[in-house]
């Protein structure tokens, strides 16, 4: 009798053991459990730690509610202003009701993944190719809250979609670099230009300020001398005087006419006087005539052109040149009034 006792106890506990093992679960820190009792979706969500269920009659689901970071596939789109681009995304999401995710959606994984690509494709059809490169918050925005209205049904949340990457034709590569470079020489100019229309500007106040001051204009001179010397020592500087040039200019066309004259006179009767002197003393005196008539005639003057105060642009004279028939012996340059002829 007693023997059957202890069998019977040890039977009991036996089958308490296995009843406590096979109710026993165990719920870690990041999943909650949600039970089902013959199919039927009971309340209450099971928290991390230790929970029992009926055995044979209860199922105990496991749902992680960590981030979940999801890559979705490139997607080949033409964009508004039909270009050709393939974009990529990731996608992070989480669970934040366990009961929903496993009672709304088969699969809530791949029903966030479909859901990713088909909006990416959308967004990418709305959107022109400098959004896409240029304005990405907007667009990530825009393709969170199209994949979040879904999802939120589901017991998922979209905690952030970030567009990866923009491939481009290559056709559209070289157009862009090309466009790059344009642009960054048309700012290049216009930063010359700049520059150059400042240092006028200095330049034109530097001009009268040293226009007050003669003085000055020399000293920056010397100091351009000095510094052609200190760069090329065999370099030798010449300084023209601009007052020379500023003469010029003032002066009127019968001063310039008179001089040029003077000038070529006095270089014809260099060579020319001595021959002249010899021929006159060799012939003598002509028969029949006085030897003073000679050299009167061989000393008369050509005519100097005449001046006519004619009306001309700047109120200067103007110089007209009288034809007159000139002898041979006019080209011999003037002698001296004290000679005697012999």
């Amino acid at each position: 009798m007693v023997e059957e006792l202890v069998i019977a106890v040890i039977a009991a506990v036996c089958a308490c053991g296995l009843y406590a093992m096979a109710a026993a679960r165990v719920v870690r820190q990041y999943e909650r459990g949600v039970v089902f009792r013959l199919g039927r979706l009971q309340e209450g969500i099971r928290g991390p730690g230790f929970t029992t269920i009926v055995p044979l009659v209860d199922r105990l689901h496991k749902v992680n509610m960590q981030i979940v970071t999801m890559p979705v596939p490139a997607q080949d789109g033409i964009t508004r202003d039909n270009v050709t681009v393939r974009v990529d995304a990731v996608i992070y999401f989480k669970v934040i009701d366990a009961a929903e995710a496993l009672v709304r959606v088969e699969d809530y994984r791949f029903a966030v993944s479909q859901m990713a690509q088909t909006s990416l494709r959308s967004i990418i059809g709305k959107s022109d190719l400098d959004d896409l490169l240029s304005n990405r918050e907007k667009l990530n925005q825009g393709l969170e809250l199209m994949i979040d209205s879904p999802a939120i049904g589901w017991g998922v949340q979209i905690d952030r979609v970030e567009i990866k990457d923009v491939s481009l034709p290559e056709t559209m590569k070289r157009s862009m670099a090309r466009q790059a470079e344009a642009d960054r020489e048309r700012r290049a100019r216009v930063i010359n230009a700049d520059a150059e229309l400042q240092a006028s500007k200095k330049l034109a106040e530097a001009a009268k300020q040293m226009s007050g001051q003669p003085a000055a204009l020399q000293l920056r001179l010397l100091q351009t001398v000095v510094a052609v010397a200190a760069e090329k020592n065999s370099t030798l500087v010449l300084p023209f005087p601009v007052e020379l040039l500023r003469f010029l200019e003032r002066a009127t066309p019968a001063e310039a006419v008179q001089a040029v004259r003077a000038v070529s006179g006095a270089v014809q009767a260099a060579p020319s006087l001595p021959a002249d002197q010899s021929q006159s003393a060799s012939d003598g005196p002509a028969a029949g005539q006085p030897a003073a008539d000679q050299p009167a005639a061989a000393t008369a003057p050509a005519p100097a052109p005449a001046v006519t105060p004619e009306a001309v642009p700047g109120g200067r004279p103007k110089v007209s040149s009288v034809p007159t028939a000139v002898s041979p012996l006019d080209e011999k340059p003037p002698e001296r009034q004290d000679a005697q002829p012999v």
